[in-house]
């Protein structure tokens, strides 16, 4: 069973199932690759053509773009637009489940950035021991019990 603590349902227990982790860890890799969550939130409500969704994520090649939204189609995140002109035109939105997504990753978002500055501090002090650990010679730390 897990455990679940929600502020809207209150405590509540729901039945962990085996089957419930795989997508469950694909949509993680999903909202955990470089750019599927910045290009979500670059579309945010409006639609956008390839060039200006290119132009607005800074650092992303054009391939990795289209390869990004291809996935986020994949999973029904964004919905691409193709109009009947010369030369054509493309646009691309985020969908009602990529907007649901945004929603959910909101708290996410928010606690980041109030954990920021004790998150770079732990990284700095964990850093500097695991630097101070690398200089010890091999023998102290064989003789360590």
């Amino acid at each position: 069973m897990l455990r679940l603590m929600d502020e809207q349902l209150g405590d509540r227990t729901v039945e962990h199932r085996v089957g419930d982790c795989l997508p469950i860890r694909e949509m993680l890799a999903r909202v955990g690759d470089k750019w599927s969550i910045l290009i979500l939130g670059v579309l945010g409500d409006q639609r956008l053509r390839f060039g200006a969704l290119n132009r607005a994520v800074p650092g992303i090649s054009p391939r990795v773009l289209v390869v990004t939204l291809r996935a986020l189609m994949r999973d029904g995140l964004v919905v691409r637009t193709a109009y009947a002109t010369v030369p054509p035109r493309v646009e691309y939105e985020v969908t009602p489940r990529g907007k649901s997504l945004r929603a959910a990753l909101n708290p996410l978002a928010a606690w980041v950035v109030a954990n920021r500055q004790g998150l770079e501090e732990s990284r700095r002090l964990y850093d500097q021991q695991a630097e101070s650990d690398a200089e010890m010679p091999l023998e102290s730390m064989l003789t360590k019990s």
